[in-house]
Formats: structure tokens, sequence, C-alpha cells
């Protein structure tokens, strides 16, 4: 039984403790304790982050850290098997914008939970936590769960890769991103890019003399633009095809000149890469390459920083998809299976061959946003979906 007061409770405790990426060990501690308050067995891990940056499969950072935590909590099963529960703490920023309560006020009103975190996934967490409970509570048998409470998802997913590396013997993941209560069965990749275009510096009333970076840059973004189009020509995969821009191509960030009456000789734009599923990260890092290559001299260089996600999908007939979607549709009446076209920790599991899926309340378009919340109603009901998935796998 899921007691939506004592959830929201500890959603505003922990939304409370501000994680921005970088600085998540206070929360995982806090999440520790309201885990040991309930009776669980709570595990705060200090990851080596020296060996995980010289790891080949390193996912990427952007955002600055001095360590690495993570937290899991284990619910024994009484029957085979092992379901991991996994979802992140790290936070975005506040932004410049004031919020009507403060970004960490964790207030409660009207049926809202309100603070930085609330909805992206800080309140999902704590609800998947809520199921544990519920089901260590539960008369039937379950196999054991694991929630892995995670941090750096928001800058690559160096968190998620830091648990698996300690621990992968799980038979299915359900990550609780929001998803509006869609069974999300695949993710596009998202890869962090950096593109230096260099041209020839004169003054400002010789500009023939010299050759503008700018210039030579905007042949480029129109390069990028068709690259977007042909990315999202002909999507096969039906999850995907559905949805209005399946692989988006964006830049994000442009920086050049160095004087008003000088023509600019660099321009630098860091941007965002869609990457199809069932593409390798790989081949998509090679085709943007292609693409920039305009046969100048120089060449645009062109770096791969930050976040690298690669794309994930599981069989939307697995029997775990069929155990999630049928919770889903005891709880809301129906079940739909999807795509999403961003990045996200489902990639970690699938690759390792881990039935994944992503199901989570609704509200994504408040994440990352001032004055961002989450409906306490639909964080129980996150909650007995996960109670009713897990026994039924």
């Amino acid at each position: 039984m899921i007691d939506p007061d004592a959830l929201a409770a500890d959603v505003a405790a922990v939304v409370r403790v501000p994680s921005v990426t970088g600085e998540e060990r206070a929360v995982l501690e806090r999440l520790g304790e309201l885990a040991a308050g309930h009776g669980l067995e709570a595990e705060l891990q200090v990851h080596d982050l020296e060996a995980l940056r010289a790891h080949p499969g390193h996912p990427g950072e952007e955002a600055p850290r001095g360590e690495l935590c993570g937290l899991t909590v284990t619910l024994p099963g009484e029957r085979p098997g092992r379901v991991c529960l996994n979802g992140h703490v790290d936070v975005v920023g506040v932004g410049s914008a004031p919020w009507r309560d403060g970004p960490w006020s964790g207030r409660i009103a009207d049926g809202w939970l309100h603070g930085r975190g609330s909805v992206d996934m800080k309140g999902a967490v704590t609800a998947a936590l809520h199921a544990l409970l519920a089901l260590r509570d539960a008369p039937e048998p379950a196999p054991t769960v694991v929630l892995q409470a995670v941090a750096s998802e928001e800058d690559g997913g160096l968190g998620t890769f830091a648990a698996l590396e300690r621990d992968d013997a799980f038979d299915a993941c359900l990550i609780p991103e929001p998803t509006g209560f869609d069974v999300v069965c695949a993710q596009a990749g998202a890869l962090t890019f950096r593109a230096t275009v260099r041209g020839r510096a004169a003054h400002a009333a010789m500009r023939l003399e010299g050759r503008s970076a700018l210039d030579r840059y905007l042949s480029a973004h129109l390069a990028l633009q068709a690259h977007e189009r042909d990315l999202n020509r002909d999507v096969e995969h039906p999850a995907m095809r559905a949805l209005a821009l399946p692989y988006p191509l964006s830049v994000g960030r442009i920086e050049g000149g160095e004087w008003s009456s000088s023509v600019p000789d660099r321009v630098v734009v860091e941007g965002r890469l869609g990457v199809r599923v069932g593409s390798s990260a790989e081949d998509a890092r090679a085709a943007l390459e292609a693409v920039l290559d305009d046969g100048e001299a120089p060449p645009v260089e062109v770096a791969w920083t930050g976040g690298q996600f690669a794309s994930g999908e599981t069989d939307p007939a697995h029997p775990w998809v069929r155990a999630v979607a049928a919770a889903v549709r005891a709880e809301r009446g129906s079940a739909r299976t999807a795509g999403v076209p961003y990045g996200a920790d489902m990639r970690l599991f699938c690759v390792r061959d881990i039935p994944t899926v992503m199901v989570g309340t609704g509200g994504l378009e408040l994440a990352h946003a001032v004055d961002e919340r989450v409906r306490v109603d639909e964080l129980a009901a996150l909650a007995r979906i996960i109670a009713g998935a897990v026994p039924a796998f």
C-alpha cells in the first residue's frame, strides 16, 4: 500500500537538499537516511573517479566534480531474479529567473510538490523507494530489487556507468524518467560536439583580404541543417517514427571574433547530435565530421566533448515490457509503448543486454524549468506501477 502523504513528505525532504550535477553526496546521504528509517538496507558508495575516467567506456562528463558517489537500496527477494530500479538525483542549475518559492522549497500545495528535481527526477527516485516498501509488505513473492540512486546523469551518465561496473547482474531494469506514463522502449542517442572553423584575419576596411570564419561557418550550418533532415528521413523504428523530430541536431552555443573592426579568423560552435536507434555512436560521429569537411584548409576541427549518449532499445515483446505495460494499464486504464528523442541512462543497461524500459510521471516540459513541480498523485501512481510490475515479471 502506497501512502501518498508519506511519499510526499519524503520527496520534499529530498528536494530540499541541493544536488546540482557534481555535488550529489548530501542528497544521497539524505536518501539513505530515509531508506534506513523505513527499515531498508542502504549503502553509499564512493566510486574510483580516476579509474572510471581512464575506462574505454567512459560516457563523458561536463560538470566539474571531485568525487562520484552512488547509493543502493536492496530489498532481498523470495524468488529467483534481480530487478534494478535506477534513477538520478543530480539536477541542472536553477537558472537566473526568480522562482515563486525558491528552487529548494519542497513546498506541497494543491496536489503539487515544488522544487528543482521534483519531476527530473528526485521525486521518481523516492517513489521507487516507496515501491520497495510496498513490495516488502505485499503477500506475493517477488525477485530481489535493487534501487540505484545515481549521480551525473545530466552530463553523460557516469553515475550509472559506475554503478553497473560495480554490479550489473540484473534480469531487468526500470528507469522512472518523466514519460507521461508511456512505456519507453527506445531512446535516441545524443552526442555533444565542438567544431572550430578557421578563417584569415584582416582589417574590416580590407575585408576582401581576409577570409571570414563566420562566413565559412554559415555554409557549415546549412550543411548541419541538411544533415538533420537526412537523419530524420525514412525513419524505420516504429517507436521513433511517431515523433515529430526523432533525431535533433542542434547548435546551442556560438563564439567568434575578437574585435568589431576585424575579420574574424575563428568561430567555435557547440552542439548536440542525435543518434538513430540502432546506429553506433562511432558511425554518427564519422558522418558529422564528413558533413563538416568542406575541403578547405585548414579543415574544420571537430571534438567530441561532454556527454556521449549512445542510443538504446528493448524489444517491446519482451516479458519485462509486457509486465510493466500491464502494471501501467492496471493503474491508468491504457498503456502505450513509445520512443524518446533524448539520451538517457537506459542505453547503459541495453548495451549490457539488460532489458530496460523507462516509465514515469508527466511533467517533462517542467523539467529544467523555473518553478519545476510534479503532481503528488502521479508519484503515488508511479510507485504503485513499479510495485505491480516487479512481482509480475
